[in-house]
């Protein structure tokens, strides 16, 4: 499946030249691996798309509701990081 999103001009560059390997989303929609992510560069100042946009495709996902790995407390305290690897 081919999902479009909007995407910032920061967060969009970082991802064009390969520094950013991650997508953090709110998981209001579904994406499973093998699903291609076409993000479409968004300006916010403009309410406007800027023309430019990649395809990425999606080879893992993960929810964190449903994971019990921190107490409530903890996540209230510290917040979540995400940490891309390769």
């Amino acid at each position: 499946m081919k999902i479009e999103k909007k995407i910032l001009p920061g967060y969009f560059d970082k991802i064009l030249s390969g520094e950013k390997t991650f997508e953090l989303r709110l998981a209001d929609w579904e994406c499973t691996p093998g699903d291609t992510l076409l993000l479409k560069e968004w300006d916010s100042s403009k309410k406007a798309y800027t023309g430019r946009e990649v395809e990425k495709k999606v080879t893992y996902v993960i929810k964190t509701k449903d994971t019990k790995l921190f107490s409530p407390k903890e996540i209230e305290k510290y917040g979540f990081q995400v940490i891309a690897i390769q």
